[in-house]
Parts: C-alpha cells; structure tokens; sequence
C-alpha cells in the first residue's frame, strides 16, 4: 500500500511538471507574438508618418470600391408592364435584328440595307454602358447638328444611321417600323432629364496618341485579335440561314460607308478600345491605346462603300479634327485629319478660337 501511494505521488509530481512546463512555453510563444505584432504597428505607424512628405495622404491606400452611377437601361419589368408593350417589343426587335426585316432577305424590305444590325453598333439593343447607347437621344433631341448644319429629331437621326452605316436607304417616318424605334429609344431615355447627358452614354473618351495611327502596326493587331470573328477579309460571319451577321463585316460592300460616324478613327478607336475584342468592357478593355487606334487606322483605310459628304458640316469651322474630307478651315493635310497626329490640329483650332473670342 506504501509503495502504492509514493507512485501515485510521483506520477501526480510529474504531471504538475509537464503542465508547467506547457503552461510556460504558451506565455512565451504569447508574449512574442504580441511583441511581433507591436513592432508591425509601430512600423506601419513610422511608414504611415511618411507618406505625408511623399505626397501621399494615408486615405489615398485605402481601397475604393467602385460606385456604379452609370446609366442603366430601365428594369425587364417595366418593359414588360408598359402599356405600349408590344410597340416596344417591335422596336427592340427591329434593333437587335434589322437585318431580318430590312437585309438582303428582308422580310419587309429586301436590300434596304447591308444586312448589319443596328445592334453591331449600339451593343446590347442600345443598352451598354459607353457602347453607344441610347440613353441620351430622348433627352436631347431634338438638336441642332453640325454635321447636317440643321436642327434634327430622332427620325432623322435614325435614318442617318440607315444611310450610313447600314450604307441603305431611309424609312418613311409613318411606317410602323419606325414609329418601333422611335418609341423604343425613347422609353430607354425615359428617365433622363432633359438636356441632360446620361453618364456612360456614348462613347468613353480616349487620349490621342503622340503620333499618327498606324495601319500597319493595326493590321497586327486585327490578325491577332479580330481575324477570328470577323475574317480574313474584313468580311465578317453570316449566321446559318443566311440573314444577318453574328460578325458584321468590318469593311468591303456590306460594311458601313465612309459617311458613317466609325468612319472617323477616334469613335472606332473609342468603340474598340472599351467593347474589343468579345468580352471587353469599359472597366475591362484588352487592347492598349495604341493597339486601338492602329487597328482603327487599318480598317479604316480599307475599301468600303462611298457616300456623297460634299453637304457634311457646311460650316467647315465646325467639322471633327479627324473628319478626313476636305475642305479644311485649317492648314493640316487630308491624311493627318484622317490618322494624326490629332494633337497639333487640336491645338491649333483651340488657339483659332480663343484669338475669335478675343
């Protein structure tokens, strides 16, 4: 019984002892990490105290999420609840597929235009954020053009679209078609106020290069990034029946002619450099600058259908730095107005229009 009781005491000896021994080194490995974690504050604390005489104030570190107060097409739920519905249904339709009642087999009007969509230019039935929505036009139209030197509504502006870029022929403004996409594009604006300009409307800006677009560096590029949807030859991918294009043709006959606003390289460089290649968007793009106005530069100088522009912009003062018609109200050559340098003509029509107002 005595030996009994000394081994219980000396095993319950050695148990006190290995707990004190764990209990010690937890209180170490405590105290340095505690230590560990004084000095990183205290480091922080030094870095933070300079950033000041850097320039930078500890705010600017602190991530920003991004805050959406773009412009965004009214809800699926209001379309379909609206009492015009079907009207509406129309003109979406008419977006998204013209070519189905308007192209080479249209089911209204056979070869009123080149078989494009109004959509190939207009994303998304016109809904895309800066991928030329419609958001704006209900809110500001009518307006006064510079390109047509007149005040216009939105019937002509979209039949100014049938001319040019579908390279066809205008609507009657009675028809039931128009009267679809006139009042499509104007429940999108809807709540747009007046005169007011939709945030991620448009086109998203892009700084000009320092140098001239290249077709030849852009021809690289449509190899590597656009030749697979848009073919070899610029000629884009018909769909299965043969109506429409799921790839619009980006030059050649049944492309968009050299009166149409991609016609001038700063809006095709801005389209492609936000909605280029297939999945791009405005807060994802895939191209650099450069490559976007480069291969803006090469499709642009391929052949395409022509429009008579004698009567665009009869106040020549007002024309676009990159229109690339002449007459010119300034010294810069055809080609420069056309590829740049676009910089220098910038300047000069700044200088021309301060020295007016002086």
């Amino acid at each position: 019984m005595e030996n009994h009781n000394q081994e219980m005491g000396g095993l319950i000896a050695l148990l006190k002892a290995i707990i004190l021994v764990v209990v010690v080194a937890l209180f170490s490995v405590v105290v340095l990490l505690l230590n560990l974690l004084v000095k990183k504050n205290n480091a922080q604390e030094v870095e933070l105290t300079m950033l000041p005489k850097a320039g930078i104030s500890p705010t600017m570190l602190k991530p920003t999420p991004e805050v959406d107060t773009f412009w965004h097409a009214p809800s699926a739920e209001a379309f379909a609840t609206n009492v015009n519905n079907k009207q509406l249904e129309y003109g979406k339709e008419l977006i998204v597929n013209t070519a189905l009642y308007f192209g080479p087999k249209g089911t209204v009007k056979a070869m009123a235009t080149n078989g494009m969509n109004c959509q190939n230019c207009h994303l998304d039935a016109g809904t895309r954020v800066f991928g030329n929505n419609y958001s704006a036009v209900a809110a500001t139209y009518p307006k006064f053009r510079a390109r047509s030197g007149s005040k216009e509504n939105i019937y002509r502006r979209v039949n100014d679209c049938f001319e040019r870029s579908l390279n066809g022929q205008a609507l009657d403004t009675a028809t039931a078609e128009m009267l679809a996409i006139s009042a499509y594009i104007n429940w999108l604006g809807k709540d747009v106020p007046k005169g007011a300009k939709a945030a991620g409307s448009g086109l998203k800006n892009l700084e000009f290069l320092d140098r001239a677009a290249d077709p030849l560096k852009g021809l690289v590029v449509y190899v590597e990034k656009c030749k697979v949807c848009h073919q070899a030859n610029g000629e884009g991918t018909l769909n299965t029946t043969g109506t429409a294009y799921t790839y619009p043709p980006l030059w050649g006959k049944n492309s968009y002619n050299d009166g149409a606003g991609l016609y001038r390289i700063s809006n095709f460089a801005r389209y492609t450099k936000y909605n280029m290649p297939l999945g791009a968007k405005y807060n994802n793009p895939q191209l650099s600058d450069e490559e976007a106005w480069d291969v803006a530069a090469f499709i642009n100088s391929q052949p395409r259908p022509t429009k008579d522009n004698q009567f665009d912009w009869p106040n020549i003062q007002e024309k676009p730095i990159d229109h690339p018609f002449g007459p010119f109200a300034d010294g810069f050559s055809a080609e420069q107005h056309k590829f740049g340098p676009f910089k220098p003509i910038k300047e000069a029509k700044k200088l021309t229009t301060a020295s007016k107002k002086a």
